[in-house]
């Protein structure tokens, strides 16, 4: 095992924007100590060569840049890149690269970070970079993790750290029931603000609540209450084209009395004329700087778990789900999990129930869940029903009678459980209550990390197994565990070259093998963004080109996030900067021939 750092006390909510909610602080040095505990690799290594700079500049005139920048917003809110790198953990990531990197730590890496502490910051940061044709790559917080973090996508990029000193809760409006917060706000300090206030109102979290607000809307990230489309529910943005001009969508386009902000911004998603604001989501099209979000009014609401037994259940669940989904019956965005994964939320290591570096047998892992709260089976629904409590047990003998129709199946309230169970935490979440728990995964193996593979497939049995047989296919030839979620699908991947290498080609199998049978992915990592892209390839790629053709017009010079979600400026497109299926070999992100 590799020597420990000494481990710092980890900031709180109250000391930094980033930092763990002080009910959740003795939960974040247990996680972390038993992370740190399965680490054989060093946390940080000495740099291999100087400051990676931004493509086509000289050192000199890097110099000259930073400099004048240094000059707009103040010298310590630049921050040139010349330390060593240090991968860290969830509370405290670093802003220069992807903690969980494929590619070499020293690839997708940063020249220098920039903290701008207002849009006008914001805005004279982006006058800069075109006037010295740097790209930039604005985060709000960095924790895009499994989806490469905060790395920029051309080596050498400058980051745009918006959180540091961006993190205000502009507004949070009672009656109305909605908030307008900028970049660095997270999960986890907009619920404690609400609940400061007390407030009789609920955010939508994801399975980590350390996220920025507005940066997982933007990804289109999602939770698990009825308002988990996060994009879906934003009200009104406020962001910075790649030109620096200032833009408003939404009603916040019509000013409001007296120059105030108009009052129904957060009251109506649209304007008058185009909707324009899907554009910049999943985009390089501008940056937000802020963002309005209706929130959920607290109500009465029931958490609760089904098991079943066959592995070969698995599409006649699905089937039985889809109606109860179209019919609103189902309360939030459930989750269908493999009963592999009540091993790894529990913390405990994958050699705690396998010996051997190969992935665990279905007898391995029968004979582990008949130790569990749940016994033995293959199948877990997370459910959770709102509303009054005479409606909500009605809407639970429906799902009840529905899923009885499988033979074997078992209905568990969280009384039934431990108070440890996986149950509890799923409880918290889907009533908007921010939570640690998902990081136990990455103890599952030794200097644990992991990779998103998130296909969308219809709700139908047949559809979801021809999904999940070729995932199933891949995980095994590549010698991978498989964490099967029907919404969202995590992949343990660990921070050794051989299983990084064996990784990629998992994930460019599976893009391409879906993709053929009309799988898409919803969401991806930066290095396998293009080969994503290209797989939306209808009418001679007419929906690429014309994203294409926007970003041309918007961003002539090319400096906003070249590359993101597979949109090249004219600048770097078709120059060799683009990664496709045959790209296995991740040791060099410069430009292919």
């Amino acid at each position: 095992m590799a020597a420990q750092a000494v481990l710092s006390v980890i900031p709180s909510l109250q000391e930094k924007h980033s930092g763990a909610p002080k009910r959740l602080s003795q939960e974040a040095q247990d996680v972390r100590a038993r992370l740190f505990s399965n680490r054989t690799l060093p946390v940080s290594r000495p740099r291999k060569g100087p400051v990676r700079l931004p493509p086509d500049v000289s050192p000199e005139e890097f110099e000259t840049a930073v400099k004048e920048l240094r000059g707009e917003i103040g010298d310590e809110n630049v921050e040139v890149n010349d330390k060593d790198l240090v991968d860290g953990w969830y509370i405290e990531h670093p802003n220069t690269h992807d903690a969980f990197h494929i590619a070499d730590q020293e690839e997708l890496v940063s020249s220098a970070t920039v903290y701008p502490g207002s849009t006008e910051e914001v805005q004279a940061t982006v006058r800069w970079a075109n006037k010295f044709k740097i790209p930039i790559y604005p985060i709000s917080i960095g924790r895009n993790l499994g989806y490469g973090g905060a790395a920029p996508r051309i080596p050498g990029g400058v980051v745009l750290d918006l959180g540091r000193r961006m993190h205000q809760i502009v507004n949070i409006d009672a009656e109305n029931a909605s908030c307008v917060v900028e970049p660095g706000v997270t999960y986890f300090g907009l619920y404690e603000e609400i609940q400061r206030r007390k407030l009789p109102l609920w955010i939508d979290t994801p399975d980590l609540g350390g996220g920025s607000v507005l940066g997982n809307a933007i990804d289109r990230g999602v939770g698990y209450t009825p308002y988990g489309d996060h994009f879906a529910n934003h009200c009104g943005m406020e962001l910075v084209l790649p030109n620096g001009e200032l833009l408003r969508t939404g009603m916040g386009a019509m000013p409001g009395p007296d120059g105030s902000d108009n009052p129904t911004w957060q009251s109506f998603q649209h304007a008058f004329g185009p909707s324009i604001d899907g554009i910049f989501s999943q985009s390089n099209f501008g940056i937000v700087t802020k963002m309005g979000f209706h929130l959920m009014p607290e109500t009465d609401h029931q958490s609760y778990c089904f098991t079943f037994p066959r592995d070969d259940d698995f599409e006649q669940i699905v089937d039985l789900i889809r109606p109860l989904a179209q019919k609103r019956i189902l309360g939030n965005i459930p989750q269908l999990r493999h009963v592999i994964q009540e091993f790894n939320v529990t913390g405990k290591r994958k050699a705690d129930f396998h010996n051997g570096s190969g992935p665990m047998t279905r007898e391995e892992i029968r004979a582990a869940a008949s130790k569990m709260p749940l016994g033995d089976c293959s199948w877990v629904f997370y459910g959770t029903q709102y509303g009054p409590p005479e409606s909500i047990a009605a809407q639970l003998e429906v799902i009840k009678a529905e899923f009885a129709k499988i033979e074997g199946s078992r209905f568990f309230l969280p009384s039934d459980l431990p108070p440890d169970h996986y149950l509890h935490d799923r409880a918290q979440v889907c009533s908007g209550v921010p939570v640690l728990r998902e990081l136990e995964w990455l103890n599952w193996v030794p200097n644990g990390a992991h990779l998103f593979f998130s296909p969308i497939a219809p709700t139908r049995g047949k559809d979801a197994r021809t999904v999940h047989d070729v995932v199933v296919a891949a995980h095994k030839r590549h010698g991978f565990d498989l964490f099967p979620t029907l919404c969202v699908a995590g992949r343990e991947i660990q921070s050794q070259p051989e299983m990084k290498a064996r990784a990629i080609r998992l994930m460019r199998e599976m893009i391409d093998e879906c993709a053929a049978k009309g799988f898409g992915e919803y969401r991806t990592h930066l290095l396998f963004a293009d080969q994503v892209a290209a797989t939306y390839n209808w009418n001679n790629s007419a929906f690429m080109r014309f994203n294409e053709t926007i970003k041309d017009v918007l961003d002539p010079n090319g400096i906003l996030a070249p590359g993101r979600n597979g949109i090249w400026p004219k600048r770097f497109r078709g120059k060799g900067w683009e990664l496709k299926t045959e790209d296995i070999d991740l040791t060099n992100i410069g430009p292919r021939s």
